[in-house]
């Protein structure tokens, strides 16, 4: 009876132990690697965790590639207080460039779809996200919890405003504060960084096309215009919380709209503070009198209406103290519009005496407060001279009630590269600059081809006004264009090779543009000599496809020499008694293998002189002839054709063109 009892003891102690075993407590909670990888890389006090409280997810299971602790920097992206920060991503986080692995091998490709890594259906849901959660202890005193952060996005800049909305949401839970929540997403960011200035980020991507509009393949290769991605500047946040309680952090980054374009969010130095912190942010656009942004030059007496962004994006109030809170100066080469200055709140003035724009007001946290006030550009200011204006604010950065630190004002739609308040950031101090176009009004206004593209079209202007462009001939065996093979004076010249079955082609003026009448119009030209018969006419018609003028160059062969020995005859126009010839130096009066000028230029009311010049610029014929029946002063177009289709085909080309104006 002892040995059963004592059996059944053991059989007894044995099933309570091996349950103890099998079924743990529900208190006990498995450690997540991944989250206190992460947590340890960015918390700045390791004793303020609650042990085993960090849980980490994202659609990447199990290889959790959408997080990453980094341990050296990635260009602008490095730590600000130890040795290591974290990015969490929608794609894979860390990817250098942020783009598709097509071929499948592991890496990111260069150049590649800018459409990222993803992982799940690209339209479906869920939506790719990571996440991290944790719990801390606020030590005692503390009443702040803070951190860096800074969002990246290759959403930007062509879904901004759209459903494809990518956005980080940072949420603190407290005891005694509540639920305090933080979001950055694509339509709200202050994008300050492009990708230019993103090196090494794996945002550094460009649109190989130099337009970044929709989807694009994109490389690492700076290009003008290209920029395809962009980010915040990187900003302190802070979140109220009371000493001694335990409160529970989450950062998430999720795709919105999609699962397309990819974004990644850098945190680091999570910590505590005794006080919340204040952080002024201010922000100066131009824009015109119809409220469009100024983006080029603007003219004499032109209002400029320039609006400031005043943003606290701390957690405390920036207070009115002693003393402005916003000092402005009215420009040089401008003058104030009266009563033009208002705020949306606070009290603004404008300062006589000082010539200034001052502003006495309360920044609440996480506020804006919008100034607003206009100038207009002084009559008479040089051209090409800069409008240049910049605002300070002056704040209190620890609130001790003195306004102790100053802010400039920061044109977001510019970029000098200069770190003007030496704070280490080169884009968030740029003036906001105008440049003035004086129009004085032209006599003379030439194309000499020099700053147009060799193979392409012409296009000229005057101080911004366009008042000449060319067609551009796309016809086999035919040539309209810019050429760097001939010219007079300067380096580049207008060629043309023109058989019937390239024409018509054009040169097109828009010369109320320039706002004064023309009264003469000039070119050099020149012309081969081997040919067939060929010929070119030079139809001058105005606004209403009405004959101003014409010219015809004729070739007729005057040797032996099938293809060599050929001249050229020119020949203007008169209304009443038809054609004309136009007689040269050269001997019989024939144009050949020479520069010459032809000028036509009003002489009455219905006549105009034709004048032949020789490539010294010697005048060596003139003839006066009738106008075809429209006003000169209306030249729209020069239509030029070609009535044969010759096998060798003459090449003319036309160089230093230019037309003189008078004005009423």
């Amino acid at each position: 009876m002892i040995c059963k009892n004592i059996k059944v003891i053991l059989i007894i102690s044995l099933f309570f132990s091996l349950s103890f075993i099998i079924l743990p407590s529900e208190n006990v909670k498995a450690l997540d690697k991944k989250a206190e990888d992460l947590i340890e890389a960015i918390l700045i006090n390791q004793s303020t965790y609650i042990t085993n409280s960090g849980v980490y997810d994202d659609l990447d299971n199990p290889q959790h590639r959408q997080a990453i602790v980094c341990t050296s920097p990635m260009g602008l992206l490095e730590p600000t207080h130890n040795s290591s920060f974290i990015l969490l991503s929608t794609g894979i986080a860390g990817s250098v460039p942020v783009t598709t692995d097509s071929d499948e091998d592991g890496y990111p490709d260069n150049p590649g779809d800018e459409r990222g890594a993803w992982f799940k259906s690209l339209y479906g849901y869920p939506r790719d996200f990571a996440e991290l959660e944790f719990q801390l202890q606020v030590p005692a005193n503390m009443y702040c919890v803070q951190y860096y952060i800074r969002f990246l996005s290759a959403e930007f800049p062509e879904y901004v405003n759209t459903k494809y909305n990518d956005k980080v949401t940072i949420t603190v839970v407290s005891p005694s504060q509540g639920t305090h929540e933080r979001i950055i997403s694509v339509n709200n960011a202050s994008v300050q960084v492009w990708s230019s200035d993103m090196q090494g980020t794996g945002f550094d991507i460009f649109s190989i096309e130099a337009n970044p509009d929709k989807v694009d393949i994109v490389n690492l290769t700076p290009i003008l215009g290209g920029d395809d991605a962009g980010a915040t500047p990187l900003q302190l946040f802070e979140h109220p919380v009371s000493p001694g309680e335990i409160v529970t952090i989450t950062f998430r980054i999720e795709d919105v709209g999609d699962n397309l374009f990819d974004s990644t969010v850098f945190i680091d130095s999570l910590g505590f503070s005794e006080e919340m912190q204040r952080d002024i942010i201010a922000r100066k656009s131009a824009y015109d009198e119809n409220g469009d942004l100024v983006e080029g030059s603007l003219e004499c007496g032109t209002v400029i209406k320039y609006i400031i962004k005043l943003n606290n994006i701390g957690q405390a109030n920036q207070y009115d103290n002693p003393g402005d809170e916003f000092v402005d100066f009215i420009p040089d080469n401008t003058t104030y519009v009266s009563g033009s200055a208002i705020a949306s709140s606070g009290s603004i003035s404008f300062n006589p005496a000082g010539n200034n724009i001052t502003w006495n007001g309360m920044i609440p946290s996480l506020s804006t407060v919008t100034l607003e006030f206009q100038v207009i550009i002084n009559a008479g200011v040089a051209n090409d001279t800069i409008i240049s204006n910049q605002g300070t604010v002056f704040w209190d950065s620890n609130g001790y009630g003195v306004n102790d630190e100053t802010e400039l004002t920061d044109d977001p739609n510019s970029a000098d590269g200069i770190d003007q308040d030496e704070d280490g950031e080169t884009n968030d101090d740029d003036p906001t600059n105008i440049t003035v176009i004086a129009y004085d009004y032209p006599s003379v206004v030439t194309e000499d081809f020099t700053d147009d593209t060799s193979g392409e079209s012409a296009i000229e202007s005057y101080l911004g006004r366009r008042w000449f462009e060319t067609s551009n001939c796309y016809t086999m065996g035919n040539i309209f264009e810019v050429s760097s093979n001939y010219y007079y004076s300067t380096l580049k010249s207008f060629g043309m090779k023109i058989r019937s079955t390239g024409s018509p082609q054009y040169w097109n003026y828009s010369l109320l543009e320039l706002e004064g009448d023309i009264v003469w119009w000039e070119s050099w030209f020149t012309c081969g000599n081997w040919s067939e018969k060929s010929d070119l006419n030079l139809t001058f018609m105005n606004s209403n496809g009405q004959i101003i003028s014409k010219l015809h160059f004729e070739y007729f062969q005057n040797g032996d020499d099938y293809l060599t020995d050929w001249v050229i005859k020119l020949y203007c126009y008169d209304t009443l008694t038809g054609w004309h010839r136009l007689y040269s130096d050269y001997p019989g009066g024939y144009l050949f293998n020479d520069w010459y000028k032809i000028r036509i230029e009003k002489n009455t009311t219905s006549t105009i002189d034709y004048k032949l010049y020789n490539s010294q610029g010697t005048l060596v014929y003139l003839k006066t002839k009738g106008l075809s029946g429209a006003t000169f002063s209306d030249l729209k177009t020069i239509e030029f054709t070609s009535t044969k289709n010759p096998i060798v085909c003459p090449l003319f080309f036309w160089d230093e063109h230019s037309i003189g104006l008078i004005y009423n």
